[in-house]
């Protein structure tokens, strides 16, 4: 069975980049009927925090990624770990190093001078023939994992392709700190196995851990699971995204008024494609998923693209649902929605309009309060001659015995025929003085929503 796996590490937000990773983790799973698993890397001690973790699983629940197992917490696993650090310490897989901290900075200086990479010269390695330093008072060892001296690493990369990286690059990993705790590193590899994880799917920055866990599974005679490293998102600017220039956070979006599903379906387009296809819902994206199609090279994001997704996905949505979002946003603006119209009538009247949710609250305001309206749209569209007029035609409005788009409608044309004026020269002054704006839907079926009582009051104001 398929198993994989979304494991991010408590350290912040659930940025965008860690939300497309789970996404394709998630449609693989789903596609092939098997099992996605959540997994909170949260062996950062100082870094993890619950907040970090309460916004990992708010960002996971608001894009509607849901999970079959976990979540797990590496934290509540250090048993498990420990017990496998003492079973390569047994097979002779992993060592003691003694070294302390200041050895180590003088091994890194004189390597440096020497101009070589700087990394660990294995003095605590055990070898056939080879005699070890005396055991230093004071110091608490690390362990390290012994990397096979020769050979290369390889695997076949459903996203990268062949990848090999030799062994001779490699260090001998820190798999448990002077404390015990494990690393990072190690505790994948033990997760990965315990969780009979069979796709790893993640960035392409994990690509050089990639040859450290596989030594460390193949010591341990387990099952390498299929890798797909996938490439990262740039930024509109080519640049790697970062926290201070970009929105990366899911919240970001969910504040600037994006549907999830259009931040699905954009970030599903980010790396991967099917034709030409742009605009889909996940039970599609899920059939047409496979990891043959992601692209090896970076994506760069493109917040008008995902805007336009956006709107397309607001015109498509329940409007029962888009009224239970848009509500709150009208609500933090000081409306009562109940004190008027129909909200779902309103949105269905205006979501054409709009691109994002806080537009879509702008558009329906002025359903259910008047605004102020603009110094340039009263100059522009109401002289005294156009709100003399606006008096004659709210008493016809007023004589109305029906209050429908089509009644009311019918009064259009006569009125202008006897004023002697064009549709826009009672179009516009009646959208300012009802609305307090100039743009609006059609007029007719503006005034039926908001209401005869109410419209006939903002014109006599």
């Amino acid at each position: 069975m398929i198993r994989t796996r979304f494991a991010p590490s408590p350290t912040g937000f659930l940025h965008i980049g860690g939300v497309r990773t789970a996404l394709f983790s998630w449609a693989y799973a789903r596609k092939h009927q098997g099992v996605f698993v959540l997994r909170i890397e949260d062996t950062d001690l100082e870094r993890s925090t619950p907040e970090s973790v309460k916004a990992i699983m708010d960002g996971m629940h608001w894009v509607g990624l849901d999970y079959d197992e976990g979540p797990f917490y590496q934290t509540q696993r250090f048993d498990r770990y420990k017990a496998v650090i003492r079973q390569l310490l047994d097979a002779g897989h992993a060592y003691l190093c003694y070294c302390s901290k200041e050895e180590l900075e003088a091994m890194r200086a004189e390597q440096e001078a020497r101009g070589e990479k700087p990394r660990y010269d294995r003095r605590w390695r055990p070898e056939p023939g080879k005699t070890l330093p005396p055991v230093p008072e004071g110091i608490e060892p690390v362990v390290r994992f012994k990397t096979p001296l020769d050979g290369v690493v390889a695997w076949d990369d459903a996203v990268k392709g062949r990848i090999e990286i030799s062994n001779q690059e490699l260090d001998d990993l820190i798999i448990a700190r002077p404390d015990g705790s494990p690393t990072y590193n190690f505790c994948v590899v033990v997760d990965d196995w315990d969780m009979q994880i069979t796709h790893v799917i993640r960035g392409d920055d994990h690509v050089n851990n990639t040859p450290r866990q596989i030594n460390i599974l193949q010591a341990l005679g387990a099952p390498l699971p299929v890798y797909a490293h996938l490439p990262m998102i740039l930024n509109e600017d080519g640049q790697k995204m970062s926290k201070r220039r970009d929105a990366v956070s899911v919240v970001d979006y969910a504040d600037k008024g994006i549907l999830p599903q259009a931040l699905l379906n954009y970030l599903a387009r980010l790396g991967w494609g099917h034709g030409d296809d742009e605009f889909f819902d996940m039970p599609q994206f899920i059939e047409w998923f496979d990891l043959a199609d992601v692209s090896a090279s970076a994506s760069r994001f493109d917040g008008d693209k995902l805007l336009w997704l956006n709107a397309q996905h607001i015109k498509q949505a329940d409007l029962a649902a888009l009224a239970g979002l848009v509500a709150p946003r009208l609500a933090a603006a000081g409306i009562d929605v109940a004190q008027g119209p129909a909200l779902t009538e309103v949105l269905a009247l205006v979501r054409e309009r709009v691109q994002d949710l806080n537009a879509l609250a702008a558009e329906a305001d002025y359903f259910y309060r008047k605004r102020e309206a603009s110094a340039e749209d009263l100059a522009k569209h109401l002289s005294d001659e156009s709100r003399a007029r606006m008096a004659r035609f709210a008493e016809r409005l007023a004589a109305l015995p029906q209050w429908t788009a089509e009644a009311i409608h019918e009064l259009f044309k006569p009125f202008c025929a006897d004023e002697g004026i064009k549709m826009g020269q009672l179009g516009m002054p009646l959208r300012v003085l009802v609305c307090g704006t100039a743009q609006t839907p059609s007029v007719d079926a503006v005034l039926a929503l908001i209401g005869k009582d109410e419209v006939l009051k903002r014109m006599k104001g």
